[in-house]
């Protein structure tokens, strides 16, 4: 019976774990974003720093998405004629953000802080693949339970539950 019951929750965390992410597993498969944003020139080509347009707002859960004020920037003048930069200069002007679509996301019954993991020295590029040398992001990382208990047991982080889990 206990053995029955594991292999239930067993196969209940697997089903979460493969609805929980977005569909895109492969550079094919990469969602279509309503601004095409190359990470490969950006992060890559220009060498800027993740936290140019991931900034980490108090208390340090969430990298968030840079507003078009952000990038305009440096679009005012860099490819301004292009389609793309004036659609992102038209929600710059009215104030609206762009509805990027998210790759990566974590279930709201986590407790993780992106700032945590930085702070003890975990890089961007462990969690969310080479981004420097893609065009289009895709899911390339496994994000699972199962991939951050193994990333955990590498780094002699803990494993109790309830370090990422909050207790019932």
């Amino acid at each position: 019976m206990i053995a029955a019951r594991g292999l239930m929750l067993a196969g209940a965390a697997l089903i979460w774990a493969a609805a929980a992410q977005p569909d895109c597993l492969a550079d094919d498969t990469a969602p279509v974003q309503p601004i095409p944003f190359s990470h490969k020139v950006h992060a890559g080509t220009m060498k800027l720093q993740c936290k140019m347009c991931h900034p980490n707002p108090d208390p340090g859960e969430t990298m968030t998405i840079a507003k078009p004020a952000t990038c305009m920037q440096c679009h005012s003048a860099i490819k301004p004629d292009s389609p793309a930069i004036q659609k992102l200069a038209q929600a710059d002007k009215s104030g609206r953000p762009i509805p990027w679509v998210r790759v990566y996301e974590i279930p709201s019954f986590v407790s993780f802080s992106h700032r945590t993991h930085l702070e003890k020295g975990n890089t961007c590029q462990e969690c969310h693949g080479p981004v420097a040398e893609r065009d289009r992001l895709y899911r390339e990382v496994d994000l699972s339970m199962g991939g951050c208990m193994e990333c955990h047991r590498v780094k002699k982080a803990g494993l109790d539950c309830s370090f990422c889990h909050e207790p019932r």
